[in-house]
């Protein structure tokens, strides 16, 4: 696709993708005590890859995020599914909620639940779904084409 990207939305992408992507992880850790969760960050992180396309193109994109999307994707799924089976080898049913509670020194007590696990898996997957999708529809040639 041979376009002159517009130097206008360049900028604004790149003065919103970083307090867009903190949002996103925000969205991604608050999640299981707030609304939010791995869905919510994921689809704002996905409007980041959305962003960038627009601004800069494929190769943007690209240069942003490396990976293929079957990669974020199946990391994803796995994630998920290891969060669910772990409960189960200490004891719980599958996917039964769980949580570690630690004091750090200067930051104080912290606690780690275990949906937390599972919605940075759902996280991956609408990474990867949103990554996939704007390759597809973007015109770049698919794994399978490029014979990766």
């Amino acid at each position: 696709m041979n376009r002159r990207p517009s130097p206008i939305l360049e900028h604004g992408v790149v003065s919103a993708a970083g307090p867009m992507l903190v949002f996103s992880i925000y969205l991604l850790a608050a999640g299981h005590n707030q609304p939010g969760g791995g869905f919510a960050g994921g689809l704002v992180a996905g409007v980041i890859v959305v962003l960038a396309w627009a601004a800069g193109g494929p190769d943007t994109v690209r240069r942003i995020i490396p990976v293929r999307s079957s990669v974020l994707l199946g990391l994803g799924l796995v994630v998920a599914t290891l969060t669910g089976f772990i409960s189960l080898v200490v004891g719980g049913g599958f996917l039964e909620s769980g949580y570690v509670e630690r004091t750090l020194p200067l930051i104080g007590t912290v606690k780690v639940v275990s949906p937390l696990g599972f919605d940075i898996g759902v996280y991956l997957v609408v990474v990867g779904m949103s990554l996939g999708l704007v390759r597809a529809l973007g015109g770049e040639p698919t794994e399978e084409e490029v014979g990766s």
